[in-house]
């Protein structure tokens, strides 16, 4: 069988087949895992990307029925039963998973793509993380306050739990350093701006963690906007639909998100965000031993499609593994059924929000549930260690120590295994 995508549900999925008689073949375009949930804390220089991120390889090292191929996965056949990637290459399966996560939706509008920043990758969140740190610089060589404040104004589309956290941890970023390392830049002088387009901040959230998660942001800075649409961005700011123009060198883009499409699956089967339809059973409408999970997937288990967060992810990764085994027993599998533990997220130092059975949690208890579930859930007993260490140097010393801007040439090699070459 082969799984095409090595995120959440992937990952999920390959574990749970480990030792099983069944031969695993795991693609990714990448060679290792990536945390998503952190990609915000190496973005903002609290976290390094080894931290968050775990080889799948020494995932797999002591499951010798799994391999794991680096390889862009480009298309399906499902007629031929193949798998095409970069490059040409064609691999058969008997089963096919397809787990291929999601990408960033700008909603079709090009100079949105262009002039904003997304953290939905390892390198996206590298990337801004020494865009952050080169603005600071360009702002302590300024000449005047006017090009400092300029240099200084940063704007976030979305107010989902991925644009909150952010948001609370470039704040922490700025208070650290603003008059500390650069004491050329005065603390008042930065700008930061959330945008949401809907009446509140984390509307998958009750409405009561989404008031409190906007206080919190407030008090510590941020100028909250709800109800508010982003028509257009530039280089210079972010244009608003009721013709405001907001000033900024650095615009992030958390707004919204898309299925990542492969081609060969069928058209009618696109739902919204171009997810797939899929039966009860997680299995692809109108294709034979191919399933769908996660970020892909449409899932409906009550009704009401499932969101694109890890939880779902896992748990639909692990139920396949089940149906895959349970068919070549020739046994049949009762249907998904998805059991939601909650939701939560950070919005600064000792700031959480958190719904977990109709159990709502704010403030430091929230923290705290927050911090463990994420310990909890990080690949590798080394990334646990450096993950809480890092978190406990930042709470007792308030210190991110990953303030280097290390661009690097590209290698042409890398390039053409990332599929860009």
């Amino acid at each position: 069988m082969v799984i095409v995508g090595g995120g959440f549900g992937g990952l999920a999925c390959a574990r749970a087949l480990a030792g099983a008689p069944v031969e695993v073949l795991l693609l990714d375009r990448n060679d290792h895992h990536e945390f998503t949930p952190l990609l915000y804390q190496v973005a903002t220089a609290l976290l390094t990307a080894s931290d968050i991120a775990y080889p799948f390889r020494a995932a797999f090292r002591s499951a010798p029925n799994i391999r794991f191929q680096r390889a862009l996965a480009e298309g399906v056949d499902l007629v031929g039963r193949t798998v095409l990637t970069s490059g040409g290459r064609r691999v058969d399966y008997d089963y096919l998973v397809l787990a291929c996560g999601s990408e960033d939706e700008h909603f079709g509008s090009a100079a949105l793509e262009a002039n904003t920043l997304g953290i939905k990758t390892l390198a996206a969140a590298q990337r801004l993380r020494e865009h952050i740190l080169a603005c600071l610089e360009e702002a302590a060589g300024a000449e005047d306050d006017l090009e400092r404040r300029r240099w200084l104004s940063f704007v976030v589309i979305g107010g989902g739990p991925t644009g909150v956290e952010f948001t609370g941890a470039l704040v922490e970023l700025l208070a650290l350093v603003l008059g500390r390392d650069y004491r050329e830049l005065e603390p008042g002088l930065a700008r930061v701006t959330l945008v949401e387009g809907g009446e509140r901040l984390l509307p998958s959230f009750p409405a009561r963690l989404g008031r409190y998660a906007a206080r919190v942001l407030m008090r510590r800075g941020v100028e909250v906007l709800t109800g508010t649409l982003v028509e257009t961005a530039d280089a210079e700011g972010v244009y608003l639909a009721d013709g405001r123009q907001l000033p900024a060198r650095t615009t992030v883009w958390s707004a919204g998100v898309r299925a990542r499409s492969l081609r060969g699956l069928p058209d009618q089967a696109r739902r919204r965000a171009a997810r797939m339809a899929v039966d009860e059973c997680l299995r692809l409408a109108g294709a034979e031993r191919v399933f769908a999970i996660g970020d892909l997937a449409a899932a409906r288990p009550d009704g009401e499609e499932l969101p694109m967060l890890s939880a779902p992810a896992m748990q639909e990764g692990r139920y396949v593994a089940r149906a895959i085994l349970a068919d070549l027993a020739g046994r049949r599998t009762a249907r998904f059924r998805y059991r939601d533990k909650g939701t939560m997220a950070v919005v600064g130092r000792g700031s959480a929000v958190a719904s977990i059975h109709g159990l709502q949690l704010t403030g430091w208890i929230g923290w705290v549930a927050w911090l463990a579930v994420h310990i909890y859930y990080l690949v590798g007993f080394r990334n646990r260690a450096a993950v809480l260490v890092s978190w406990g140097w930042n709470y007792l010393r308030r210190d991110r120590p990953i303030r280097m801007i290390t661009a690097k040439d590209s290698d042409p090699l890398v390039e053409r295994l990332l599929g860009h070459g």
